[in-house]
C-alpha cells in the first residue's frame, strides 16, 4: 500500500460511490451520499475565492484537517445540525474507504468538529382515536373513487399500523413474504441495510391480507398471487411504486378526514411511529420495540436484548390496533 497524493477527488468519490453501490443502499442514499461529497469538496476547490477547481483536478492531498474544517464551517453555516452531522458522517465514510485502499495515509475527519443531534422524535397520528377512524373509513367503499379498491388500501394500513412497516419495506414484500400457520402468522421484512427481521401479525391483519389476495384475484386472475408476486399492487396490476404508495397513503388520509392529525414530514411514516408509541402505551418493553422496528441498533444490542419469539408476539398482540381491527372484521375473524 503506498499513498497517492495526486489522485483527483472526482474520481476517488466515484471510486467510493460504486464501492457503496455493493452494499445496495436505497437510489435516495447513493444520491445524498454524492451530494454531500460534491458539495464540501466544490468548497474546498473554490476555497481561495477564484473560480472552483474541477474535481476531476482537485488533488486528494489538498484535503488536509485545516482544509476541511474550513470547508465544512461554510457548508455548516446555512444549514441544519442533522444536515452536518450526515455529511460529516458521509465524509468519514470516505476517507475510512481511501485509507483502506492506500490512497491517504489518514483520516482527517476526527480534527474536523460535528455537531451533536438530538435523536428525531416520533411522529404518531394525532387523536387517541385517529387510527380507528382511519381504518373505519377505508374499509368503507368510497362512491367517490373512480375505482375503489378498499381491500387493498386496508392491507396497507394495517401493515403499517400493526406491523410497522417502512415504505421500502412495503414496497419489497411478495406474497410469500406472509408466512406461518395459523395462530403463527408472520411477515418476513427485507430490513432497512438489508437486515432481514420478521414481525408477528394477529388474525386481524391475516384476515385483511387474506381478503386483499381475494379481491385481486377477482381482479387479475389466479396467476396474480403467485407467491414471488408483488405483495401490493397498482389498479392496474402492477406492483406499486413509491409515488404510488405515498399518495395511496395520502388519499386514505383525506377520506377519513383526518389530514390535520399527520405530523408534517411524516407521512406513511406516522403510521410506523404509531405502532411503535401504541406498543410502549400498552406495555411492550423498549427491547420488544427495538426488535419488531429493526432498528439499526438492533445488531450492536442483540448481546443483552434477547426477546423470544412468544414475547414478541405478545407485543403485538397488545397494540389496540389489533383489537381495533378485529372488532372491524366482526364475525369474519375466527
Amino acid at each position: 500500500m503506498h499513498d497517492k497524493p495526486d489522485e483527483p477527488v472526482g474520481r476517488l468519490i466515484e471510486e467510493f460511490l460504486t464501492a457503496r453501490a455493493t452494499r445496495k443502499p436505497s437510489p435516495h442514499t447513493l444520491a445524498a451520499y454524492r451530494r454531500d461529497l460534491t458539495t464540501v469538496a466544490g468548497l474546498v476547490a473554490g476555497d481561495d475565492g477564484t473560480t472552483p477547481l474541477p474535481l476531476d483536478r482537485l488533488p486528494v492531498s489538498a484535503l488536509s484537517p485545516r482544509v476541511m474544517r474550513a470547508a465544512f464551517a461554510r457548508f455548516a453555516a446555512p444549514r441544519a445540525a442533522a444536515s452536518v452531522h450526515r455529511a460529516w458522517s458521509t465524509w468519514n465514510s470516505f476517507f475510512t474507504f481511501l485509507v483502506a485502499e492506500g490512497v491517504v495515509p489518514g483520516n482527517p475527519m476526527p480534527a474536523v468538529g460535528r455537531p451533536r443531534t438530538p435523536l428525531p422524535q416520533p411522529k404518531p397520528l394525532r387523536g387517541e382515536d385517529t387510527p380507528e377512524e382511519l381504518l373505519a373509513a377505508v374499509a368503507r367503499e368510497d362512491g367517490r373513487q373512480r375505482d375503489p379498491w378498499p381491500e387493498r388500501d386496508l392491507a396497507v394500513l394495517a401493515l403499517a399500523l400493526c406491523a410497522g412497516l417502512r415504505l421500502s419495506e412495503l414496497l419489497a414484500l411478495r406474497v410469500a413474504s406472509v408466512a406461518g400457520r395459523a395462530g403463527e402468522r408472520r411477515v418476513d421484512v427485507a430490513g432497512k441495510g438489508g437486515r432481514p427481521r420478521t414481525v408477528p401479525i394477529e388474525a386481524g391483519v391475516d384476515r385483511v391480507l387474506a381478503d386483499y389476495l381475494d379481491s385481486r384475484r377477482r381482479r387479475f386472475g389466479a396467476r396474480s398471487v403467485r407467491p414471488d408476486s408483488a405483495l401490493l399492487l397498482d389498479r392496474r396490476g402492477e406492483p406499486l411504486r413509491r409515488g404510488g404508495l405515498q399518495y395511496l397513503v395520502e388519499s386514505c388520509y383525506r377520506r377519513a378526514g383526518i389530514n390535520d392529525r399527520v405530523p408534517r414530514g411524516a407521512r406513511l411514516h406516522a403510521l410506523r411511529h404509531t405502532f411503535a408509541t401504541r406498543l410502549a402505551e400498552d406495555g411492550a418493553s423498549a427491547a420488544e420495540i427495538m426488535r419488531l422496528l429493526g432498528h439499526a441498533s438492533l445488531a450492536s444490542s442483540q448481546t443483552y436484548i434477547e426477546v423470544t419469539a412468544g414475547q414478541q408476539r405478545a407485543a403485538v398482540a397488545s397494540n389496540r390496533t389489533n383489537r381495533a381491527l378485529n372488532h372491524l372484521l366482526g364475525e369474519r375473524v375466527s
